[in-house]
C-alpha cells in the first residue's frame, strides 16, 4: 500500500515547472511515428518486484519512451536493451518492454530513476534532481530487501551515493563498490549515444547483469 500511495504522489507531482511543461508539450505535440498513440505525459514512478534484491537506477524517462508509455525503460531502445538482458538473467518474464500493460513482470528487480520527468536534452537541473530525490529515498525505504544497487550512468551513480550516504568514487563501467550493507554496481547507460557508438557493447552490458545475478541469488 505504501508503494501505491507513493506512485500516486509521484504521478501528480508538479514541483518542477520546466519539466511539467515539457512533458505535457511532448505528449501533445507527438512525433510522427507515434501520432496515433495516447501519451502518458506525467511523472513516472518506479516498477518491479517489491521484494527485489536488485534496485536499478537510471537517469530519467525518455521523452518518447517512458513519457509515452507510462513506464520506465519502456518503448525505446534503452528499454529494449534493459528488457533483453533482464530476461536473459532471470530478472523478468519476457525479453521485451513495449507498453505499460504488456504483461512484463520483474523478478527480484525493481527499476527506478533519479528524475521522474523526461528532461529537455536529457539534462535535468540540480534543483530538479533535488526535487525528485525524496521519491527515490521513499522507494528505497519501502524496498526492504535491496542488497545491490545498479546505477546506469554517472548521474544515477552520484544520486545513489547520496542516497546511501557515501562519497562518490571514480565512475566507470562494471565497477563494484562495497559498503557495510549495500553494494553499488555501475554501468554506462544503454542510450543510443553509447550503444551505437560502441562505447557500450552487448558483451560489456551483459557482464554487468551476470555479476548482479550472482550477487542477488
Amino acid at each position: 500500500m505504501k508503494l501505491i500511495s507513493l506512485d500516486k504522489k509521484i504521478e501528480n507531482c508538479t514541483k518542477c515547472p520546466r519539466l511539467s511543461l515539457y512533458i505535457r508539450d511532448i505528449a501533445k505535440n507527438k512525433v510522427r511515428r507515434f501520432q496515433d498513440q495516447q501519451y502518458w505525459g506525467k511523472p513516472l514512478s518506479g516498477f518491479g518486484d517489491i521484494n527485489a534484491k536488485l534496485f536499478i537506477v537510471g537517469l530519467a524517462p525518455a521523452a518518447h519512451g517512458g513519457n509515452r508509455t507510462g513506464r520506465m525503460f519502456t518503448g525505446d531502445s534503452s528499454g529494449d536493451w534493459l528488457a533483453k538482458v533482464l530476461h536473459k538473467n532471470g530478472f523478468s518474464s519476457k525479453p521485451t518492454s513495449e507498453a505499460k500493460n504488456d504483461g512484463l513482470v520483474l523478478n527480484n528487480a525493481y527499476i527506478t530513476a533519479a528524475v521522474r520527468c523526461a528532461p529537455p536534452q536529457n539534462k535535468p537541473t540540480r534543483e530538479e534532481m533535488q526535487n525528485c530525490f525524496n521519491y527515490l529515498q521513499q522507494e528505497y525505504k519501502i524496498l526492504k530487501n535491496v542488497i545491490v544497487i545498479l546505477c546506469l550512468g554517472k548521474i544515477a551513480y552520484d544520486t545513489t551515493c547520496k542516497l546511501v550516504h557515501v562519497k562518490p568514487e571514480k565512475f566507470g563501467h562494471n565497477k563494484l563498490f562495497k559498503y557495510d550493507r549495500i553494494k553499488i554496481l555501475t554501468s554506462y547507460h544503454p542510450s543510443k549515444q553509447n550503444t551505437q557508438t560502441g562505447r557500450l557493447t552487448w558483451k560489456q552490458w551483459s557482464a554487468v547483469f551476470q555479476k548482479a545475478k550472482k550477487m542477488t541469488r
